[in-house]
């Protein structure tokens, strides 16, 4: 039996992989549901703004005299009709600072505290435990969300939601870097940070198919049931069938640099800095989306369901793009060093930003190719930017650092989208989330390329091969012993220079 499981061994690996995928995804399903739930959340639990929409009639967009959206006043709303018809209604329509407040502030207070205290706790204790129990929060968290009755209460559990999935990358990261080698690790990280994209991606259809079939008359509620249930699976699956690894140094750690080193020195290095920066943008640009796409397609394209596209470019697409991703840093870092990893990124991001544009200003039909073409090169950025991190970061404080990093990343980027909602009412909110989407992707390629300046380029071997030897003996040991010579030893190569063979050398073992 022992040799069975033992041949089997070849399989843990991924399996870990897959386990924390998956437990990442749910974590992030039950992040992104509000965002397509919203309307009917709104609805029931009475917050956000409230306009004039179109109603569930059968109407066309083309074929109305007057759009729902023009009008202002109920009033008004309620006396547009098509052919005796009434087509609008005045209702919740899921935005508003109640809305932001909701998707973003209120997750992102304590994902970004916790993520930090969880990632100080990560270098000293048990991960596997650790990443057990804030599984567990996030999804009895989850379930809670689909008994809510009033506004406060879904606030607060999404905050408690946010704690528990706040150890999730760091815990995961550390777990996955002491498993996986350089040769794969931008891949892995890849792959595990899909889990955001997968969990955002599957948000569409069940958020709004599952909740148009309004099973056992739970509507929108039944989505947060599923979801909480399978990872209350997830955490029982990390608990049990995981273990701690042993934690190893990894990437530059590897060159010989034994001297611990404090978060503080390591926080201040100019590439740390502006990675941080960088990331803090370019999330910026990718949350303003998340919160904003579904609500955003509704709204100007009321009589068009791109619930199934916006599935397929964002988890199918945008899949493949990280794992592009992934597999080009991994293949090119070997020839220019980490440098090349954040190239990927910036090269990436520019190509990216233009199609964004595109896929906020076309019609439905080339928004969704240029939103597909703009996935597949801008979601290569997160999986690298983790291998980045961890790879120029000390084993002693990495998942400290990743804590930090997730803070002010989730700061900047979860919060500032909350301008969206002020911004729109001034400008509009077509060319609000434009700015905040799109404008935020150019920003963050100047500064990525900027980084590049400051990373290693590649390893240099430690000898040349023309080099001429001090001796045609094979050397198969792993430091020049010359390094270490006393001067007892330099006396014994004169001995044996001069023909001597009884040296007389003091055993320096003797004192001991």
């Amino acid at each position: 039996m022992l040799d069975k499981f033992k041949k089997l061994s070849f399989l843990y690996k991924p399996y870990v992989l897959g386990v924390l995928t998956i437990g990442y995804i749910v974590g992030e399903l039950g992040h992104y549901l509000i965002g397509v739930t919203s309307k009917q959340t709104a609805r029931e639990l009475i917050y956000g703004d409230i306009s004039c929409q179109l109603n569930s009639t059968s109407f066309k967009l083309s074929e109305l005299p007057v759009e729902c959206s023009s009008v202002e006043t109920e009033e008004e709303c309620m006396l547009v009709e098509k052919d005796g018809v009434p087509y609008c209604e005045w209702n919740y329509n899921g935005l508003g600072l109640d809305y932001q407040l909701l998707a973003g502030p209120s997750f992102i207070a304590v994902f970004t505290v916790a993520g930090v205290i969880l990632g100080i706790a990560a270098d000293k204790y048990n991960r596997v435990r650790m990443l057990f129990v804030c599984t567990l929060i996030f999804s009895i968290a989850i379930i809670l969300q689909g008994s809510v009755t009033e506004y406060w209460q879904m606030v607060v559990l999404r905050m408690v939601m946010a704690l528990g999935e706040s150890g999730c990358n760091p815990l995961a990261t550390g777990i996955m870097s002491d498993i996986f080698d350089e040769s794969k690790r931008a891949l892995v990280m890849a792959i595990f940070n899909w889990g955001i994209y997968g969990g955002y991606g599957i948000a569409f259809p069940v958020g709004r198919y599952i909740t148009k079939l309004n099973l056992f008359d739970l509507s929108w509620r039944i989505c947060y049931y599923g979801a909480g249930v399978l990872g209350l699976i997830l955490a029982i699956l990390t608990g049990v069938t995981l273990k701690e690894p042993k934690r190893l140094t990894i990437g530059e750690e590897s060159s010989g640099q034994d001297e611990k080193i404090s978060i503080w020195q390591v926080l201040k290095q100019p590439r740390i800095i502006l990675i941080i920066i960088a990331a803090s943008i370019r999330h910026c640009g990718g949350m303003t989306f998340a919160y904003n796409c579904d609500l955003y397609y509704t709204s100007y394209f009321p009589d068009v369901d791109l619930g199934w596209w916006l599935f397929i470019v964002t988890v199918g697409i945008g899949g493949i793009g990280i794992v592009v991703g992934g597999v080009v840093s991994d293949k090119i870092v070997a020839k220019m060093g980490i440098r090349s990893r954040v190239a990927v990124l910036a090269i990436s991001q520019l190509i990216a930003a233009p199609f964004a544009f595109g896929s906020v200003y076309f019609e439905p039909l080339w928004a969704m190719i240029t939103l597909g073409i703009s996935y597949f090169f801008a979601e290569m950025w997160f999986g690298i930017v983790f291998a980045c991190l961890v790879e120029i970061v000390p084993m002693g404080v990495r998942s400290t650092t990743v804590g930090i990093f997730l803070f002010v990343m989730n700061n900047v980027g979860g919060n500032l989208p909350i301008l969206v909602d002020p911004v729109a009412k001034v400008i509009g909110y077509r060319e609000s989330i434009s700015i905040f989407y799109a404008g935020f992707y150019l920003i963050s390629t100047v500064l990525f390329f900027i980084t590049i300046f400051w990373m290693e380029g590649p390893k240099k071997t430690e000898t040349s091969p023309t080099t001429p030897r001090r001796d045609s003996a094979p050397r198969d040991y792993g430091h020049d012993n010359n390094t270490f010579s006393t001067a007892d030893e330099t006396n014994l190569a004169t001995l044996r220079a001069n023909g001597h063979t009884n040296y007389g050398i003091r055993n320096e073992n003797s004192r001991l």
